[in-house]
């Protein structure tokens, strides 16, 4: 069993400094990402989810503040490190050239590693092995999402990265996808960060919220207290679909 893995964030900010302007992405960003939990990052459009999730690897450089993986600081490991220990999967799919086979080896063999047998990634993200040897960009967007999720699975993660992996989905692909990841939380103790704009999803697969708002957190906490109640007037405004997006 994988040992669980947790994230902390203290008071990170991302300032995107332009010619005329300076725009203010993330401000003073606190939460702690426990492992073998799912936690759903919620808000309107524009409201800083995407941007936070890719800062966990390094993808998006904060300004200020600083990200842990348990006791080290992410800026102070391997960025090719931390990101095969913090896998992301994208909303919009990219692939290395070759087939869906060769993408999914792609970590593992760069890594010197033994290769896995890509049809079992395939197999629990819903693929069957014919799949193995079709070229991803032949794909429908469903079919390319549920590779990049095998992609990033092989590499053995300990913190799983999740923007909107549904959106191309329909919803008995998407049912099997959220199952997939509940039985890696539990067998596998794998962490997991999911963006996601379905409010219905985000009460099925997550323990536990952050609700974001022009980039800063508004709400934070169990997923169960949340939904139930939320402690101020913008989360129910969002719940009830009265709180608008960001420029």
């Amino acid at each position: 069993m994988t040992k669980g893995i947790k994230l902390n964030v203290e008071n990170i900010s991302l300032v995107l400094r332009e010619k005329e302007r300076n725009s203010t992405l993330l401000d003073n960003v606190s939460l702690e990402i426990c492992h073998g939990r799912v936690r759903a990052l919620l808000g309107p459009s524009g409201s800083g989810k995407s941007t936070l999730l890719y800062t966990l690897n390094r993808l998006r450089e904060i300004s200020e503040g600083k990200i842990f993986l348990d006791n080290t600081e992410t800026r102070m490991l391997n960025v090719l490190e931390l990101r095969r220990r913090v896998g992301l999967v994208m909303q919009k799919a990219l692939f290395f050239a070759g087939t869906v086979s060769d993408n999914i080896l792609y970590g593992p063999r760069i890594q010197g590693k033994e290769l896995p047998d890509p049809d079992h990634y395939l197999e629990l993200v819903g693929l069957s092995s014919d799949f193995a040897d079709r070229d991803p960009n032949t794909l429908s967007g469903g079919q390319q999402q549920r590779v990049s999720i095998a992609r990033a699975l092989a590499n053995n993660p300990e913190v799983l990265l999740l923007d909107e992996p549904t959106s191309a989905l329909d919803a008995q692909a998407s049912e099997h996808l959220e199952n997939v990841v509940a039985k890696l939380c539990r067998e596998r103790q794998l962490t997991v960060v999911w963006v996601t704009h379905d409010l219905q999803q985000a009460r099925r697969i997550a323990q536990d919220v952050t609700l974001l708002y022009h980039g800063k957190v508004l709400e934070q906490g169990e997923a169960a207290d949340f939904f139930r109640q939320p402690s101020t007037e913008e989360g129910k405004a969002y719940l009830e679909g009265r709180l608008g997006g960001v420029d």
